[in-house]
Parts: structure tokens; C-alpha cells; sequence
């Protein structure tokens, strides 16, 4: 199939309480993962890079891959670039195919990050590429963007729908609680903040640091307006720990193509399990 953007496969698991896996890739053995994974389990997926992926491999080598694997598939596919503060990334990944980005602008002053969220809808809406932004700031390391616990804030909600009502994003992630990278303890969720920002914007939202989250937190949040779940973490340890197993394993064997395919399983074993838990299987 071509690829999608985010808007109909967001707006139909918002309509359904379920909600699309959004998987950073890190390579082609990764996005084969991420596609043969939603294949298996029927369901829709978004392919997601990091601005620091994209720099490293470029935005033609990442194209032809996700092209390629999409072609040949029977599940809606999206390319969503995430978390991005440059906008000369920005619009060089919707010239050169993504069909959904994200602007970061979660850092700046209220007005500022208005003003930069909304050119990029203007740069986005005419190629028919989604966009998501973010307010507040979300705790932990993402891509190079470190916020520090003390300097991590919930977005607050009369800001939240006065920035969806200006700015009409396809997705919006407001920061609820939730931690890039791994927690170090039980978060604390600020469950009637989202639940009031999604039924005020009525604009599906984005659930960021996805990783290690308790199945009950998943399927609250869910059901309280998350249509998209960020996985980016569990990737990272599934890619390193998937090479280092099988070589620790077999230390006498130098095949590269064993230790791959080990690699490919253990990420696609795991993708599938959060598109399980996220209710979206069948739903292609």
C-alpha cells in the first residue's frame, strides 16, 4: 500500500478507543521489524524517526526503505517524523516523503511555540502531510532533547485548547505526566488533565514515553483520548540486547546474518506485544 498520513488512522482508533503504535525505527532491519510486526497483527502502524535518525542515515535512504516494505504491504503505513525543533528538517523530510512531522516547539514561550506550530501546519497542509505538536515538557532524553525532572511541566489545559483552537494540529501531545526513556518509578499520571484536553480540542492525542508503562495506564489513557503511543526506548534496548544475546550465546560463530535476524526477532516479538496491548490489532 502507498504510504498514509495520520489523520484517518487517528481519527478512526479515537472513534474506537484503541490507539496506533508509533515504533522509532533505527535502521532497515528495524522498519522490517515495525512492518512485518502490524502485518502479523493486522494493524495499522507508524513508522517513526527521530530528527538524529534521519541526520545519520539521510532522508533518501530512509524513503526507499520504508517505500519499499510499505509497497508490499496490506496495512496502512505512516512516516512520522518525531520531535523536531528544525524547520528546515522539517520541510526537507515533506519534500522529500514523510507524510506526518512534528514540531517541538514545547521548549519555547507560549506565543513562540504558536507561531512556529503554526507555520508548519502552513508548510505541511498543502503537500497533505500531518503535523503533531507538543506543550508543556515532557521529563527524560528524546533525540538529543534533555528535560531535566525539575524543569518538566504538565501542559495546562486552557492553554492546550486555546493553542489546538489557533493552531489545528492532526495530533497533539501534551505533557500529562509521562517520561522519555525509562522510569525510574511509578509516574503520576494526570489522568483528568488529559481526559479534559482531549474533550475540549476533540483532536486525537498523543501519548509520548511509552516505554514501560503499566498495561492499566495504557488502556486509561486510551480510553481517555490517546490515539497514538510513542515507543521509542524499548527499540533502542531490544536492537542492542537482541545483537548482544545472540553473540554472548554463540561467541565462537562470526555471522552477521544470524545476529541480525536475532535482532529483527526480539524487536518484532516485542512490537507486536504493544500493538496487542494497545488494541489495535485487526484493525487495518
Amino acid at each position: 500500500m502507498p504510504l498514509e498520513n495520520m489523520k484517518a488512522m487517528l481519527s478512526k482508533a479515537a472513534d474506537e478507543a484503541y490507539a496506533v503504535g508509533a515504533f522509532n525505527i533505527l535502521d532497515y532491519n528495524s522498519t522490517k521489524a515495525v512492518v512485518l510486526a502490524a502485518e502479523q497483527a493486522n494493524a495499522p502502524v507508524i513508522i517513526q524517526t527521530s530528527a538524529k535518525t534521519v541526520i545519520f542515515w539521510g532522508t533518501s535512504a530512509i524513503v526507499s526503505w520504508v517505500r519499499q516494505l510499505a509497497g508490499s504491504s496490506s496495512v496502512p503505513i505512516a512516516l512520522h517524523l518525531d520531535h523536531c525543533k528544525d524547520l528546515e528538517l522539517i520541510e526537507e523530510c515533506i519534500e522529500s516523503g514523510w507524510t506526518s512531522v512534528m514540531i517541538d516547539a514545547s521548549s519555547k514561550p507560549f506565543e513562540e511555540n504558536l507561531a512556529l506550530s503554526q507555520q508548519v501546519v502552513q508548510m505541511a497542509r498543502p503537500r497533505d502531510v500531518t503535523v503533531e505538536a507538543e506543550l508543556g515538557a515532557i521529563v527524560g532524553v528524546e533525540d538529543d532533547i534533555h528535560v531535566k525532572e525539575q524543569d518538566a511541566h504538565l501542559a495546562d489545559s486552557q492553554q492546550a485548547i486555546e493553542f489546538c483552537r489557533q493552531v489545528g494540529p492532526d495530533c497533539f501531545a501534551p505533557a500529562i505526566g509521562t517520561a522519555h526513556g525509562v522510569y525510574k518509578g511509578v509516574p503520576k499520571i494526570a489522568y483528568d488533565r488529559l481526559e479534559e484536553i482531549a474533550a475540549k480540542t476533540d483532536v486525537p492525542i498523543a501519548l509520548h514515553g511509552g516505554t514501560g508503562l503499566a498495561d492499566d495506564v495504557f488502556r486509561k489513557c486510551i480510553s481517555l483520548g490517546c490515539a497514538k503511543v510513542n515507543i521509542s526506548t524499548q527499540l533502542k534496548y531490544a536492537f542492542i540486547d537482541g545483537f548482544v544475546a545472540y553473540h554472548n550465546a554463540n561467541n565462537t560463530q562470526y555471522n552477521p546474518l544470524k545476529v541480525l535476524e536475532a535482532q529483527f526477532n526480539q524487536l518484532k516479538t516485542g512490537i507486536i506485544e504493544k500493538i496487542k496491548h494497545f488494541g489495535s490489532s485487526g484493525k487495518a
